[in-house]
């Protein structure tokens, strides 16, 4: 019995390295692809419009009450050592090196990254991306490469919204609601925020704009055939995409700070 669960784990551990094998030799096809003419400018900003556009209106939302939530807890707990001045500096970090890029991430995830999933999975098994293999045009140029441009690109934008949109709604409970001077309020914020704070939050924006579209579309791409399968590519690619822009938040931050 101790054998065969032994058994049962190492099969497991082993599917799970073919698993990341096949996941990392997929992105490594797309990026090589990526940088080979050609390359149709309009295709990349379709997906820019889908994943960045008309993720507007959630990012802006989220951004805005995100943004107020911190401010609200902040200031309560900076009022309890009396250092309520530093409000916007902690707002302004918090969105900046944390809340920001990965919210934006974890929202794109859920409103495009899904959608590519079930997208590439209906292509799949209604035997379209065959159908392009037959036609000689390679699938992974043609589908995939568009969508990972789009989302580095995209999602560094988004988070770059949801920044400024949250700083606003910081500022809107912290002066406007709990009564702190505007000036301090930015004045903090200007002479403390350093360029690494932004750059820390760019480069993990890109990286989780990376992973959602990667992530995505090889699940989207090597899905089951049947309703079935494309429902559990769609499920996987938005639990696999969240766990691991936790886990590279986390890489990320150790490495850079």
């Amino acid at each position: 019995m101790i054998i065969s669960i032994l058994e049962r784990i190492g099969n497991r551990f082993i599917n799970f390295l073919k698993r990341m094998g096949s996941m990392v030799i997929f992105f490594s096809s797309a990026i090589s692809l990526a940088v080979k003419p050609p390359l149709k400018p309009s295709h990349v900003i379709k997906q820019i419009n889908f994943i960045g556009v008309k993720s507007l209106f959630v990012i802006i939302l989220t951004g805005l009450f995100t943004g107020m939530a911190l401010g609200l807890q902040g200031y309560y707990t900076l009022s309890r050592v009396g250092s309520e001045a530093l409000l916007g500096y902690a707002v302004a970090i918090g969105m900046l090196r944390e809340l920001g890029p990965v919210l934006s991430a974890l929202m794109v995830t859920g409103r495009a990254g899904s959608s590519m999933a079930a997208e590439i999975g209906i292509m799949r098994i209604s035997e379209q991306i065959d159908a392009l293999d037959t036609m000689a045009i390679n699938p992974i140029k043609y589908i995939v490469v568009p969508k990972i441009i789009g989302g580095i690109i995209a999602v560094p934008l988004l988070t770059a919204i949801f920044d400024i949109i949250g700083i606003l709604g910081g500022y809107l409970v912290g002066v406007e609601l709990m009564g702190v001077n505007p000036g301090t309020f930015f004045g903090e914020m200007e002479s403390r925020v350093a360029f690494k704070d932004v750059n820390l939050g760019f480069v993990k924006s890109v990286s989780f704009g990376a992973i959602v579209s990667w992530v995505s579309c090889f699940e989207g791409y090597y899905t089951g055939f049947g309703a079935e399968g494309v429902s559990k590519a769609t499920t996987v690619s938005v639990v696999l995409s969240s766990v691991l822009i936790l886990i590279c938040n986390y890489f990320i931050t150790s490495v850079m700070l």
